[in-house]
């Protein structure tokens, strides 16, 4: 049986087109950044991304009928090399302990293998969004990088800063750091997304601001002004990692 939250989370995605136009658009970017191969998800969910990667194994640390793994990112059941990519849609900044799962991620990379996510960006405009009107805490003062993170038991604990202090373009504290402990990952792509359309969308709060109808035009607006505006509005961040061979 799923966890309540799930299920609420799965009926908002069958009852909002407005946000299934948001999100569709992110699993589609997330599928184009994936290399030939198999491809695991962490963190899979409500298990949404199988719609555009059909033989991707979906994983979660919690049971749900629609998933195909259940497992702990940090120690993953999986061979050396096993995967050519880990797909990650909102599921970084709840782990408890991202070094563990780089590490892990590393050793179920083939070389040439991604890792693909899609994860809040903090930005001049979606900081106080997330800070005061979200319920997910946003901590810029964590290190995302300690050896030994305390376990958070909720899978749902969380902390949306984690993202940006690895990889965001205003607040990457400790990128240098991730670099020198994983240098064999390389960052492929980064790209700052979701200035109008996902925050007007309400996300999987039962409201929306905007129609599903203008979404895609929305969305190909800020594609054009992502570049001129993204450290300023974004609320969205991707970005693939390489394992290097």
């Amino acid at each position: 049986m799923a966890d309540e939250r799930l299920r609420s989370h799965r009926r908002q995605w069958e009852k909002k087109p407005a946000l299934r136009a948001v999100y569709e658009d992110l699993y589609r970017r997330i599928a184009r950044a994936c290399a030939p191969g198999p491809s695991l998800e962490i963190g899979g969910g409500v298990g949404n991304f199988k719609a555009f990667a059909p033989d991707v194994v979906s994983s979660d640390i919690q049971v749900a009928p629609w998933l195909d793994a259940v497992c702990d990112a940090h120690a993953l059941p999986f061979s050396a090399g096993a995967f050519a990519n880990l797909v990650l849609f909102d599921a970084l900044h709840h782990l408890a302990r991202p070094r563990a799962f780089f590490a892990e991620a590393l050793r179920v990379l083939r070389p040439g293998g991604r890792i693909v996510m899609i994860e809040p960006a903090l930005s001049v405009l979606s900081w106080p969004f997330y800070t005061y009107l979200h319920e997910e805490p946003v901590a810029l003062s964590d290190d995302p990088l300690l050896a030994g993170m305390p376990e958070r038991r909720d899978p749902y604990a969380a902390n949306q800063a984690v993202p940006t202090l690895l990889f965001g373009p205003l607040w990457a504290r400790h990128e240098a750091r991730f670099a020198a402990l994983f240098p064999s990952l390389a960052v492929r792509e980064r790209r700052l997304l979701g200035l109008f359309a996902y925050p007007l969308s309400g996300g999987y709060k039962n409201w929306s601001l905007v129609p599903a109808a203008i979404v895609p035009a929305l969305l190909r607006i800020e594609d054009v002004l992502a570049p001129l505006l993204g450290r300023i509005c974004a609320f969205r961040l991707l970005v693939v990692l390489e394992r290097r061979s």
